[in-house]
């Protein structure tokens, strides 16, 4: 099953308790408490953005990509889709979506992946596994979790298009996103939302041109 749900959102980002900038290839880290409404903006289309949740009381409970697809019969995001945890429990509702679906596949890039896709010398290169590792050492929200590397399941790569093969490969192509699209998630728990703002360069999820993402949070009363 693979159909797009393109539903605008009513809300205006006049009323967000957040409205922020995530820089091109940087982590963002933000606590989404249950019945708030969690918004990216692809600025400029054609951006992947990488994207982790946990929940926020016990970081053991985290996103799970097996659960969700199992619960939906369907490998990608759009609205209406159920994000669930490794648990079993719904963590957010996909409410609105621009941009048609969102990848669940694909992963997050590393050093590693970077010279077994490409070349040798793109281990150096930034990634998005960077970006995670960074955030799970320095950032407050990660530390007050107490989290570690062992803390980094697989995760959603928003705006990102990675068809499947009849062969059952993946295939990293042009996005299907564009200037402005944006997904907006409801909270079904209290969550500590961890984003890397993908900096890869070797393949077209980005347009090979990473750039800045908006991130907006609207509070209970406002949705």
């Amino acid at each position: 099953m693979n159909t797009s749900q393109l539903i605008e959102s009513k809300l205006t980002p006049d009323t967000a308790i957040i409205d922020e900038i995530c820089a091109a290839g940087e982590p963002w880290t933000k606590f989404v408490k249950r019945g708030q409404t969690f918004r990216i903006v692809d600025l400029e289309g054609n951006q992947a953005v990488d994207t982790l949740f946990f929940n926020a009381h016990h970081a053991l409970e985290r996103y799970s990509v097996t659960d969700t697809i199992r619960a939906q019969n369907n490998l990608y995001l759009t609205t209406g889709s159920v994000l669930y945890s490794n648990l079993g429990n719904r963590m957010l509702t996909i409410v609105a979506d621009t941009c048609g679906r969102h990848d669940t596949l694909g992963g997050a890039c590393a050093a590693e992946s970077n010279t077994v896709r490409y070349a040798l010398e793109k281990y150096p290169m930034h990634s998005c596994r960077d970006n995670f590792l960074h955030a799970l050492a320095h950032d407050a929200a990660c530390e007050l979790l107490d989290m570690s590397k062992r803390d980094i399941p697989s995760n959603i790569n928003f705006f990102m298009n990675v068809p499947v093969t009849e062969e059952g490969g993946l295939e990293f192509v042009d996005g299907i996103s564009a200037p402005g699209k944006y997904v907006e998630m409801r909270a079904e728990m209290d969550v500590l939302v961890l984003i890397s703002n993908c900096p890869q360069l070797n393949n077209p999820c980005n347009a090979y041109n990473p750039t800045p993402i908006r991130l907006l949070v609207w509070d209970t009363q406002t949705t």
